[in-house]
């Protein structure tokens, strides 16, 4: 019998466990409930941010596959969304008329009618987006020469247009974050001499003057206007070779050092900046690791040897990139260091040579919708950052580094500026989730890896109000339903498309049940082993019986240990038509020994079995009927 493993997991998504909104109004009228609005951005660029008709929740249950929002179960807050105001971003807007510039700050950072960016991760000098003539960094020397008084230090370049803009970005959003990151030292700290190459000199003076060059960068900023929340201490550590941009090779054995100065330094000097770690790739590039040294090692481990060092005591959590691995990386690092946070900080848009504007629109759109709009999110990240705010038709301009690179906005020839795809993949996210939302469980059944269904993640804003984010990876229109407690509401996605539903904070319709935690359960089945259960919603295989439903075929948990529940839910996911046409639910305490609880007739992907209360470590859900089709399993939720 031919088999297919695909996802079993338990999510945390509960159903029944209260729509997290109803007006005072709604309220004082016997409690109809309300509507989410809904904004959508579609791929043909026919709908950017538009909003649509308001769509109600109603009571009428659904077999259909449905988006489960529990929020009750909670993950990471989140700081903000943004990109960068880089040397080549000030540059194209300066480019506009006053007027066209302050139209496009609006649109770009207005948290109720533009994009809300509350997130800016801005270089330390130079990076390889400049409209200078050569690199430069805040304390740069004659060749031979150095300054370890920092008496030459000065932030002037930036004080004609990076500073001016960003104190503009946090007028328009008072709630902005500011991420600070150095492309490369003065040379006069590297081995090479040059900002273009080289390492940090292995020299104590050398770690305590780049310690307090960047606490230089951290007062002089904040003395300007723009406070800085976090810093790093070198933009992707192990990129040695960044087509002429500057760049330099640290290793966790001398990021560690420079940490251990500069960490007591912020704490008396700018205790509100955090230092974060790593700031590279979700895995090592193959590149970076033929560009590392003779003799030393690449440490494709980086940031669980940087988190193991003494000098993590100062450090936050780790910051990522997109451009090698996968989103998956940081739930792991999560995992091994659940005390730590972490921040998704750069990706750039791009496109192929010969590629159309109308071409790279839809491709950015849905590569970031489904991979840093829903997936960093859902991967434990308190942020997430694209890569340049502006730039010009020609992708520049840049001294060195990407040639093909977008922005969240482009400054045309002729003075006007026109927005492209990250715009919305960022304002899905910036304009609706406000800063110090908390992301709630939801069950999603596409992945960053594509497989054409519909991936969603939602969060719960400080003023109690609920926002889903969702993206229909196929090319074709995807139904689905969206439950919260007993209302749900049904809603069609165009193919490829990103949407936003929001719904307010009020009275919650609670029906009694809670989720249970399933942390550590496994599964077995007659046509194979399953994968571990886990909390996590984001656990990454499905159960399938294989070619055909046949009674007796069944799905073995085991909690390991019991529990009291008294709902089972049978979750098919986006399978559709993949539920059991018969199915029988049985329980044990020992694995041994079983009672039957339950019986009945699938009619869709989602059947909510309710029993009287059930104390088991075991459950078996056995097929019942004969299908042409698979029986497969996407979620098992317990409710108490």
């Amino acid at each position: 019998m031919q088999r297919r493993v695909v996802r079993l997991v338990a999510v945390g998504a509960a159903v029944g466990l209260g729509l997290g909104g109803l007006p005072a109004q709604a309220q004082a009228q016997g409690g109809a409930a309300p509507a989410a609005r809904v904004w959508v951005t579609t791929i043909d660029r026919a709908e950017l941010m538009h909003e649509r008709a308001a769509v109600p929740f109603t009571t009428n249950a659904s077999s259909g596959v449905t988006i489960t929002v529990d929020p009750s179960r909670t993950y990471q807050s989140m700081d903000g969304f943004g990109a960068s105001i880089t040397d080549s971003s000030a540059s194209v807007l300066y480019r506009l008329s006053p007027q066209q510039r302050a139209d496009a700050m609006r649109a770009l950072f207005d948290p109720e009618r533009g994009a809300g960016v509350s997130f800016l991760r801005q270089p330390i000098g130079a990076s390889d987006f400049t409209a200078a003539a050569e690199h430069y960094t805040y304390d740069d020397m004659p060749a031979g020469q150095s300054d370890f008084t920092l008496s030459h230090f000065s932030i002037e370049h930036d004080r004609a247009q990076v500073l001016p803009l960003l104190r503009e970005a946090r007028r328009l959003n008072p709630q902005l974050k500011i991420m600070a990151t150095p492309w490369s030292p003065p040379a006069w700290m590297k081995t090479s001499g040059s900002l273009a190459s080289g390492e940090l000199k292995d020299d104590p003076k050398v770690y305590a003057a780049y310690a307090v060059y960047l606490t230089r960068f951290v007062l002089a900023y904040t003395a300007a206007g723009v406070p800085v929340d976090y810093l790093t201490v070198q933009n992707e550590p192990q990129n040695r070779d960044a087509g002429g941009g500057p760049v330099m090779g640290l290793n966790t054995t001398q990021a560690s050092k420079v940490i251990e100065i500069l960490g007591p330094l912020l704490r008396v000097l700018s205790p509100r900046t955090k230092i974060l770690g790593y700031d590279h790739n979700w895995a090592t590039h193959p590149n970076d690791v033929a560009n590392t040294p003779p003799g030393q090692d690449p440490e494709t481990d980086y940031p669980y040897r940087l988190l193991s060092e003494p000098a993590s005591r100062w450090v936050a959590g780790t910051a990522y990139h997109c451009y090698y691995g996968d989103p998956s990386a940081m739930t792991a690092l999560h995992n091994a260091y659940p005390d730590k946070g972490i921040w998704f900080t750069e990706c750039s848009g791009s496109h192929g040579p010969n590629d159309t504007p109308a071409q790279y629109f839809t491709d950015t759109l849905k590569w970031h919708a489904r991979t840093l709009t829903v997936g960093v999110p859902r991967n434990w990240a308190k942020s997430v950052v694209t890569w340049n705010l502006a730039l010009d038709s020609t992708g520049g301009p840049h001294l060195g580094g990407c040639g093909t690179c977008t922005g969240l906005v482009t400054v045309q020839p002729d003075g006007s500026w026109t927005t492209n795809a990250e715009y919305y993949t960022i304002g899905h996210l910036a304009r609706f989730v406000k800063p110090g939302a908390v992301r709630i469980a939801s069950s999603s059944f596409g992945n960053p890896a594509w497989n054409g269904e519909v991936t969603d993640v939602a969060f719960r804003n400080p003023d109690g109000s609920t926002v889903l984010v969702a993206h229909n990876e196929n090319d074709a229109p995807r139904t689905f339903t969206v439950a919260v407690g007993g209302h749900s509401f049904d809603y069609t996605l165009p193919g490829g498309s990103l949407a936003t539903f929001t719904w307010p904070a009020g009275r919650v319709l609670d029906d009694g049940l809670h989720l249970l935690s399933t942390a550590g359960a496994t599964a077995t089945s007659s046509v194979g082993t399953g994968a571990g259960l886990a909390v996590d919603e984001d656990a990454s295989t499905r159960w399938s019986s294989g070619a055909g439903q046949e009674p007796g075929q069944y799905l073995q948990v085991d909690l390991g240990t019991a529990k009291q529940f008294r709902r089972v839910a049978i979750d098919s996911g986006a399978s559709v038509g993949d539920y059991a046409r018969g199915w029988q639910l049985s329980t044990s305490a020992d694995g041994t020994h079983w009672s039957n609880v339950a019986q009945g007739t699938g009619a869709g992907q989602l059947s909510n079995v309710d029993i009287r209360p059930t104390r088991a470590r075991y459950l078996r859900i056995t097929s019942t009927a004969s299908a042409g089709n698979w029986w497969s399993i996407a979620d098992i939720r317990l409710y108490s």
